[in-house]
């Protein structure tokens, strides 16, 4: 009997990750049966059983654990910006599946999570094992990190901490720095991020291993070979868009609270290649897209 894959948020990566596993019609999940959760289901790509419904709901959870699924990725997003919203859509979703899960657990659940969660603030290194964020240090990133354990008690977990992800022909990024608005080179605020594909490709990665038996680490950062000041990043695009230097501005905008660099090794042990290991290969493959 195939595997079942439950998806629970099913949108983007869910649909990348279902076409790296296609993209290996001989592996473990081959033929297996991919769930999509997600209020709209007309919206889930071809190959997808839908199943409709808001994992918010702690309605929904029931119906989630009766699939028995063996493999589990969830993408929960915050509801709101501030801490309830972060434990809506992040603490009180996990806990609802943690209970419906607790008799007859999956294999394995991916949890796509951040790297919002590490506490470094002050562009410092870190790793999986950094010191985590709390709710008195950043009370949002302390309710992913709580969706994380509630989840962790009843099955084994992996945890995907991504940093930002980028790859849209038309992303917010372009058509800032197109506008000519570029953040200052100083004071240097460093940035992480990791393109879509390889989002989606180190899930399948995973699931892949999982379903031949291999053991995962508990967590894993899913950020490509690069961490580099944000300035840099946004001088390259601009030279790309061949946006005049006339044209080009210093913004006033606050950046991202705190930052980090953050390294990838897990990842790299794990087998995984990564398609896109720097912003250069990652927003050019974005920029050609656009024409």
């Amino acid at each position: 009997m195939s595997a079942t894959v439950l998806f629970v948020g099913a949108g983007d990566l869910a649909a990348r990750c279902a076409a790296a596993l296609s993209a290996d019609p001989a592996g473990p999940l081959a033929g297996a049966r991919l769930v999509g959760l997600r209020r709209d289901i007309d919206a889930l790509p071809p190959g997808f059983e839908g199943l409709a419904g808001d994992y918010a709901d702690p309605a929904v959870a029931p119906r989630v654990a009766a699939l028995a699924p063996d493999f589990v990725v969830t993408t929960f997003k915050p509801l709101g910006r501030d801490e309830a919203g972060y434990r809506r859509g992040f603490a009180d979703a996990a806990g609802y599946l943690a209970e419906a899960f607790a008799a007859q657990p999956p294999r394995q659940l991916l949890f796509v999570s951040s790297t919002r969660v590490y506490a470094e603030q002050d562009g410092g290194w870190v790793d999986e094992t950094s010191p985590l964020a709390t709710v008195a240090t950043d009370p949002a990133a302390a309710q992913i990190v709580a969706a994380e354990d509630a989840l962790a008690a009843v099955a084994p977990v992996a945890r995907l901490r991504c940093a930002g992800i980028y790859g849209g022909a038309d992303g917010f990024l372009q058509r800032r720095v197109a506008s000519g608005s570029l953040c200052p080179p100083t004071p240097v605020h460093y940035s992480n991020r990791i393109h879509r594909d390889d989002v989606g490709g180190f899930l399948a990665h995973l699931l892949a291993a999982a379903a031949g038996g291999s053991a995962l680490a508990p967590a894993y950062n899913v950020v490509d070979n690069c961490p580099v000041p944000q300035a840099e990043v946004e001088a390259w695009l601009a030279e790309q868009l061949e946006v005049p230097e006339s044209a080009r501005r210093y913004d006033a905008r606050p950046l991202s609270r705190g930052h980090k660099r953050i390294r990838n090794g897990r990842l790299h042990e794990s087998g995984y290649r990564l398609r896109y290991p720097d912003y250069r290969a990652g927003y050019a493959a974005a920029l050609a897209a656009a024409g």
